[in-house]
Parts: C-alpha cells; structure tokens; sequence
C-alpha cells in the first residue's frame, strides 16, 4: 500500500470541497438553508442561541487557520503573511465583533446548521492555511503581480461592500422593534442581498491573489451556498413587501 503524502491529501480534499460544491449549489436551489429568517423553528432537531452558534461555526477559521498557518515553513515570509491579514481581517470580525452587533432577540438556529458550518470551516481553513505558508511559493515579487494586486483589489471593495451591507442591516431595526422592513441605500440601491455580493467578492479577490486551487474550491463552496441563499432571500422580499423596489436584482447588479 502506498502512504500518501501530505500534499497529496491536500490534494484529495480540495477537489472533494470542489466536487461537494455542485451539489450543494443543486441541493440549496430547491430547499432553503433552515437559519436567519427562514428557520421556522421546528424538524431540524435541537437548537441553539443564534449569536452562540455563530460564533462556534466559525472559530475554526479563525483559530484552525492560525495553527496551521503558523505549522508553515513560509509563515514568517511578507507575502503569506499579508494572506493571514487579508483572511483574518475577515473572519476576527465575522467570529468575534459581529455576533455581539447583531440583534438576535432569543432567536435560535438549528445545531445542524452550526455542526455543518464548523465542520465546513475546519477543512477550509486547513487547504487555504497550508497551501499560502507552505505549499504555495510566494517570493516577494510576488506583490508586483498582477494577479495578486487585482485580487487584492477586488478583496478589499469586496469587504468594504459586505461590511457596509451589514451595517445598513444591522440599523434597520429600532429599539422595540421586531418585524422586518426594506433596506435602503448602499449597494441595496441595486441589488437585495449585497452582503452576499461583498462576500463572494472577497473570495474571488483571494482566489486571484494567492492563484491557487484552495482559493478556488472556497470561492466555489461560498458562491454555491450564498447564491441560492441570495434568491431565497430575494423572493422573501418579494412575497413579503408589496412596494418591495421591482429595479432590484438578487445579486448582480441589472442582470441576476
């Protein structure tokens, strides 16, 4: 029996988060993903605090990502280190600071939902973490790449949009109100989900910049969740509001 090395099991996971992702794109499309405003509370087993599920679904990629990254032969290199700053920026805000922002009011999420994003996050943040501090080679030249500098690029408007996003979200609702209204202004000016438009901006702006499989695989993974997510939540505006903006697309500005 031949042993497989380490960078062969890399290998096999990141084309398995690849090949998973098509039919969680196929899967999501028809049944919407039972958190936020479409868990109805029941048939998906024991639930749990919304602002404690958060926050256990995505530690991994705060904390698995640092420990491996940390493991790399490169981790102490310029380049892989503005990685880990471009990664964790993201994730210390979604993990530690926007948990504790939003406006939970005792609501709950299924713990099917947080195993699955935990479990999820521990593979990610491994093939991304190991491939930018020890598999990748990224010399300094590096950062006079195209590839790196327009993926940095599209990464930081990516995350300027998602957190404006968040913020309007996070306002809409007053002190003593519970019910759900329109957001207005910002990218919501042309799409309805651009938190999600942000997100996966973000993602492909890393798949650029480290121009690698792993980056790849994520921004597939994200996209094949956050899309469908995306149109449920468009047709939920739609049903839900009758003056809802007809203008408005799901995603992308004048065309989905």
């Amino acid at each position: 029996m031949v042993k497989m090395s380490e960078e062969q099991l890399h290998s096999v996971m990141v084309w398995a988060v690849i090949a998973v992702a098509v039919p969680t794109f196929l899967y999501l499309l028809r049944k919407t993903a039972p958190y936020g405003r479409h868990y109805a509370g029941a048939g998906w087993g024991p639930d749990i605090s919304v602002r404690f599920g958060w926050i256990i679904m995505e530690l991994p990629a705060v904390a698995v990502f640092l420990a491996v990254y940390l493991n790399g032969d490169a981790s102490f290199h310029i380049v892989p280190l503005l990685f880990l700053v471009m990664w964790q920026g993201h994730y210390l805000n979604r993990t530690f600071i926007y948990p504790f922002r939003i406006k939970t009011s005792g609501r709950k999420t299924p713990l099917l939902v947080v195993g699955s994003g935990f479990f999820f996050n521990v593979i990610n943040a491994y093939i991304n973490a190991r491939f930018i501090s020890e598999f990748g080679q990224y010399p300094v030249e590096w950062l006079a790449d195209p590839r790196f500098l327009i993926g940095l690029g599209v990464f930081l408007c990516g995350i300027a949009l998602n957190l404006h996003a968040d913020n309007i979200l996070i306002r809409l609702r007053r002190p003593g109100n519970t019910g759900y209204v329109i957001p207005q202004g910002g990218g919501f000016r042309f799409v309805s989900c651009p938190n999600y438009m942000g997100e996966i901006l973000e993602w492909v702006g890393w798949a650029l910049a480290t121009w690698s499989l792993s980056g790849l695989a994520f921004l597939l993974f994200t996209s094949a969740n956050l899309i469908p997510r995306a149109r449920s939540n468009h047709q939920w505006y739609v049903e839900t509001f009758r003056d809802y903006p007809p203008h408005r697309k799901v995603l992308i500005p004048g065309i989905y």
